[in-house]
């Protein structure tokens, strides 16, 4: 075989979230693409340029003018080429869920024919591509690995809420199943990408590059949090100390803060299910989901300190919480700690108000809050918790943050280390931070 050529240029992409829209507009500005997602009312949005995770626009949709969205299995029956950018979740033990892969790899051999091309883009370990996700394929089409059909796999590296580096400002990493298909993946990307494109001598290496990225970021937060741990028990102000350190030309920048997200805190566990399943328990990896994961409690729990000193009745006690997502400026709420913080205070029995500039009331239920109340209103609370430093509550003024409570009890739980502490102190505003 001395290239690789689909049996059709029309491109698919399944999944039209965070990850699957911007794709889909780009390769739509240049070929005729099919959008596909189950969810039919994510594609009626879509078709009237709605993009309710505010990473596109409706005018970026517009030009991508050989792009169409559906949710009908049969439209996706021309395509030669598939991008699966489907969700990777972990379940209730934080062991991965393939559900989402196995399903769309077995729709796609319902429609596929010979000498079609499947990219994943979905975060997994390595070996998934070839050994969970090909043999659903084989099953499903009745064609053969490497002879009838070819896969290849380059990971997602979008970052919700970053208007600063979009898909085409991202290098991509490629690979594919023989060194031909390999080629013509990079080449693929090659004409969206402007940054450039890494091709990995293999499947394995692209699955094992995406994961230590988030790894290796999961880590790193990890260790601030367990100094934060440290440094308050010390009575040292945590972000005074990494100010300082960071002076260092080699010291690498992160802060302590809430782990959440549909990558950092989960895509370790796929690692470690795998590494457990070729024999071998990690030690560090494991420990730091350990202490990132119970970051939500640990700042509730230091709120309830501050307000017992205080001489507040804790049963009594008003807390805003500004910020239910997992980042800054974006709608993503999918494993967002901030929950873990909200539900540890009601569990304490305190009187919890939440607000969030991209959420609404109605999406409370979604997130398990059915004991909150929506909107932090002036004057009403004895605490706030600034959890997600959306640009809303960070480009405010001292005083929008004071004009918040209701008595002499003025207590700011500042997670991020957003706020000036000695100007929240001529307020009369006494600041906990991580």
């Amino acid at each position: 075989m001395t290239g690789f050529t689909p049996w059709s240029d029309k491109l698919a992409v399944i999944g039209l979230g965070y990850v699957g829209l911007p794709l889909a507009v780009e390769f739509g500005r240049q070929r005729e693409v099919v959008g596909y997602d189950i969810d039919v009312d994510r594609v009626t949005q879509l078709v009237s340029g709605i993009d309710k995770t505010n990473e596109t626009s409706a005018g970026e949709i517009r030009s991508a003018e050989l792009l169409r969205f559906t949710s009908s299995v049969e439209d996706l029956k021309g395509c030669g080429i598939f991008v699966v950018t489907v969700p990777t979740p972990v379940d209730k033990n934080n062991r991965p869920d393939l559900s989402p892969l196995r399903s769309v790899s077995k729709m796609i051999g319902s429609v596929m024919q010979p000498h079609t091309l499947v990219i994943y883009e979905s975060t997994t370990y390595p070996g998934c591509t070839e050994e969970d996700c090909v043999p659903e394929l084989e099953a499903e089409s009745g064609l053969s690995f490497n002879a009838d059909f070819f896969v290849g796999y380059s990971p997602e590296r979008i970052n919700p809420g970053d208007k600063g580096r979009r898909l085409p400002d991202i290098m991509k990493v490629t690979s594919g199943s023989t060194p031909e298909v390999a080629k013509f993946v990079d080449e693929l990307y090659k004409g969206i990408i402007k940054a450039g494109t890494h091709l990995a001598p293999s499947i394995k290496v692209a699955e094992a590059a995406k994961i230590v990225e988030n790894t290796q970021r999961d880590l790193n937060i990890s260790l601030m949090n367990e100094l934060s741990l440290i440094f308050d028990r010390l009575g040292v102000d945590t972000a005074d100390v990494l100010a300082a350190a960071g002076t260092k030309w080699n010291f690498l920048k992160f802060t302590p803060g809430l782990v959440g997200g549909h990558c950092i805190g989960v895509d370790p566990y796929y690692l470690l299910d795998k590494s457990e399943r070729v024999g071998y328990i990690p030690q560090v990896i494991l420990s730091g989901r350990r202490v990132n994961n119970d970051m939500g409690r640990y700042v509730a729990q230091q709120l309830i300190k501050q307000l017992i000193r205080e001489k507040v009745d804790v049963s009594r006690a008003q807390v805003g919480v500004l910020g239910l997502t997992f980042k800054e400026n974006c709608p993503d709420t999918r494993n967002s700690k901030v929950i873990d913080v909200v539900n540890e205070l009601l569990e304490f029995g305190v009187n919890v108000s939440v607000h969030d500039p991209y959420l609404s009331e109605v999406d409370l239920p979604k997130l398990g809050l059915t004991r909150v109340n929506w909107g932090v209103e002036k004057a009403s609370v004895d605490a706030v918790v600034a959890a997600v430093n959306h640009e809303v509550y960070v480009n405010g003024s001292p005083e929008a943050i004071a004009d918040y409570f209701r008595s002499d009890t003025r207590i700011l739980v500042d997670i991020r280390s957003a706020f000036d502490r000695s100007a929240m102190a001529r307020l009369g505003v006494s600041v906990w931070r991580l």
